[in-house]
């Protein structure tokens, strides 16, 4: 587990929409462009081997702009293919908001970020004392059918809430403006609160047909 003494101020970030990482979750990740190569390459030689992920802005004339909170992972496993490319591990350290981008001669971009605000991201497992799994898991029923998806149930019904919510949070094929609004959420509770609205919306698909119950 990484520590608040682990956190730099200055990181590598990689702007990926709709690639979603959260604390105490994993990001499997493909890395294969010369940037993304030089970043790996870089943060391996670090002692706390920290990768912000963060959403760009998806929005006319916003290129280049980023959202100012992402999430850090720690590359936990990586391995390297005959043609060079790498698959990695993210494992969710912590949230961060940007504080600035920093200029330099990295191919890859950097950028000053503070981790306050995010203490609990650092801390133990959250629970969801107001989740009530049964409800949720018949709407989430609906919701993969629509979407021609399926899922291993028995996993998902043994999870626990916070390892449920998050990964559900990461894997539905949302929107970036939405997995940053999950990615917001200020506790668990809240993220699965917000999931379920995703959820809900996306099946009335703008008739009202479907609500949540």
């Amino acid at each position: 587990m990484i520590s608040s003494t682990d956190l730099p101020d200055i990181i590598p970030v990689f702007p990926l929409p709709g690639a979603l990482l959260l604390p105490r979750s994993r990001l499997p990740l493909h890395l294969f462009e010369p940037r993304y190569l030089a970043m790996l390459d870089d943060v391996l030689k670090t002692s706390n081997r920290l990768i912000g992920m963060v959403q760009p802005y998806d929005a006319p004339g916003a290129s280049g702009k980023l959202h100012s909170i992402g999430c850090a992972g720690k590359v936990t496993a990586f391995s390297e293919t005959e043609d060079g490319r790498y698959m990695i591990t993210l494992s969710g350290a912590s949230r961060f908001r940007i504080v600035e981008e920093v200029e330099g001669f990295t191919p890859y971009r950097r950028c000053k970020v503070t981790w306050q605000g995010f203490e609990r991201d650092l801390g133990v497992t959250e629970k969801d004392p107001a989740f009530n799994r049964e409800k949720f898991m018949k709407v989430l029923d609906r919701f993969l059918n629509a979407q021609g998806l399926s899922t291993d149930w028995d996993s998902l019904g043994e999870a626990e809430d916070e390892l449920l919510i998050n990964s559900l949070s990461m894997l539905c094929p949302f929107p970036p403006e939405d997995k940053q609004a999950l990615l917001e959420a200020p506790s668990l509770e809240t993220r699965r609160e917000t999931l379920q609205t995703l959820i809900e919306y996306a099946l009335r698909g703008g008739s009202g047909d479907e609500i949540m119950q």
